[in-house]
C-alpha cells in the first residue's frame, strides 16, 4: 500500500512527464513507484494511437531519463527505470484507451452490478458502442465500472481467413 508522501511523488514525476512524452505524441498511462530494497523501481507505462513500437519506447525512456534528471523529483535515492507499453491487462479507463482498442473484444463490468462482452466497434468522449451477439450497443463510460480486453487467440479477421 503507498502512503500519501509515494502518492505525491508518483503524481509529482506523472505531472513533470505528461508535456515532454506529449511532444513525441505519446501518453503516460501509469507511473508506478515500488521500493526495492536500497533502490526505487519507477515503472512507466506508455500508449499511442495505433500502439507503441519498440522504437517509441526507447525514445520514451530517452525523454523520461532527460526530463528526469533535468528535475529534483526522485530526489538522492537511486533508481530503476523501466518504460513500458501499457498493455492488455490495464483497465480501459478513458474514452482514449476505447478508441485505441477498436475492434478488440472487451469484457464490462456494469453499475448495476451486470456484465456483457462484446467487441468496440466505436467510441465517442461519453460512450462506446459495443457489438454483443450481433446487437449494437452504446453504453455510456458513466455505466462501466470496469472494462477488460480479452485476449483472442487464433481469431479469424477476415473471410479469406475461413
Amino acid at each position: 500500500m503507498s502512503t500519501p508522501r509515494q502518492d505525491a511523488t508518483r503524481d509529482r514525476i506523472e505531472a513533470e512527464l505528461v508535456d515532454p512524452l506529449r511532444q513525441l505524441e505519446i501518453d503516460v498511462e501509469a507511473v508506478e513507484l515500488t521500493p526495492a530494497g536500497k533502490r526505487r523501481v519507477l515503472r512507466v507505462a506508455v500508449d499511442k494511437d495505433g500502439g507503441v513500437t519498440l522504437d517509441d519506447v526507447a525514445d520514451a525512456t530517452r525523454e523520461v531519463s532527460r526530463v528526469l534528471d533535468e528535475s529534483d523529483v526522485m530526489g538522492e535515492m537511486p533508481y530503476t527505470l523501466e518504460v513500458t507499453s501499457r498493455g492488455v491487462d490495464r483497465p480501459l479507463t478513458l474514452p482514449r484507451h476505447w478508441r485505441r482498442n477498436e475492434d478488440r473484444l472487451v469484457k464490462a463490468n456494469l453499475a448495476d452490478g451486470s456484465g456483457l462482452t462484446g467487441r468496440v466497434l466505436s467510441s465517442t468522449d461519453d460512450a462506446v458502442t459495443l457489438d454483443v451477439d450481433g446487437t449494437h450497443r452504446e453504453v455510456p463510460y458513466a455505466e462501466i465500472s470496469k472494462a477488460l480486453v480479452q485476449i483472442e487467440f487464433n481469431r479469424k479477421t477476415n473471410e479469406k481467413d475461413d
